[in-house]
């Protein structure tokens, strides 16, 4: 089976071949024997019902300043490939939406993963709240004073914009902090939207952990440790990977969030977990493939390969 497979993704010349996922997906697609293509979001082009890009053939090789090749680009209706990876990262922005919109317009013709609409659904810290048993206390709200009675209850805080991602703008506030009111004055002036709340986890000092799970089974998981002095473990604010074991909290969660995951056809999804508690469901365009590989000697991107083509294979029958 030899699949046309586009990559709607940021520029590819622009990722770091040790720890990108996109890129992990492209070596395996293209073992696989399937015609890879690559595209940026902003080549979409809607005409009534057709939507087309600029695509370009690609090809990739694990090496360092030679990772890719690209061809001509050609105007393409994106109805007459296969598949297409949304593979762009965040800010989960209007810009991000309205690529989501767009896509529809190829289903269910293409097989579009993650499933675009269900993507749109699903900001990774909104679509937690549908499992608050499994999350830290949270407050989302744009009210100041439901914020100061939150911290009342918890003391210890974490105070963090609604759609931010990376670990950007994760503000600790301790008990005796006296910035709580001035950091909520520049969140307004940088956000419309509200900001999110929640208890403090002193857990992250063990790791904030990331979980992927692959059509709604975990596939892999790595602790990510941050540096000394920092609240935030994210890769992108420098926190280290570290070999790590499901415990059985962590499978209990990931049963009650599979099926829901699967039936939206949330297909590649990684969940953040700290503690005993999720504080996050990312589907946007998840990372840590790479980590977990080198870690644990597996290859998520076969097992995640196989997931794609199944689903595929189900969808045309």
């Amino acid at each position: 089976m030899s699949l046309a497979v586009a990559l709607q993704m940021d520029p590819i010349e622009s990722i770091n071949i040790d720890t990108d996922s996109s890129f992990m997906m492209a070596l395996e697609a293209q073992r696989r024997g399937h015609r890879l293509f690559h595209y940026h979001p902003r080549d979409l082009s809607l005409t009534g019902n057709t939507l087309t890009a600029r695509v370009r053939p690609l090809t990739v090789e694990r090496k360092r300043g030679a990772h890719y090749t690209l061809g001509e680009a050609a105007l393409t209706d994106l109805s007459t490939l296969d598949i297409i990876l949304m593979r762009q990262d965040p800010p989960f922005d209007m810009a991000y939406i309205t690529a989501t919109h767009m896509l529809e317009h190829v289903q269910p013709k293409v097989l579009v993963l993650n499933d675009p609409a269900e993507v749109r659904n699903a900001p990774e810290k909104l679509f937690v709240t549908r499992f608050p048993d499994l999350m830290p206390p949270t407050l989302i709200t744009s009210d100041k004073q439901a914020i100061l009675d939150f911290r009342a209850q918890y003391k210890d805080i974490i105070v963090k914009p609604l759609f931010g991602n990376g670990g950007a703008g994760v503000f600790h506030l301790k008990p005796d902090d006296e910035n709580l009111g001035s950091l909520l004055e520049l969140f307004t002036q940088l956000y419309r939207e509200p900001v999110i709340v929640q208890k403090y986890l002193p857990e992250i000092r063990q790791g904030d952990k990331r979980i992927i799970l692959i059509d709604g089974e975990p596939a892999g998981a790595v602790s990510r440790m941050p540096q000394e002095g920092e609240a935030r473990a994210n890769f992108h604010a420098g926190g280290s990977a570290r070999k790590t074991e499901l415990t059985a909290r962590e499978r209990e969660i990931c049963a009650a969030i599979g099926p829901v995951l699967r039936e939206k056809g949330l297909v590649f999804v990684g969940i953040d977990v700290i503690g005993d508690y999720m504080t996050e469901i990312n589907v946007t365009s998840p990372t840590g493939i790479q980590e977990i590989n080198r870690l644990n000697g597996t290859q998520l991107e076969v097992t995640l390969w196989d997931a794609i083509e199944r689903r595929y294979q189900a969808d045309r029958k």
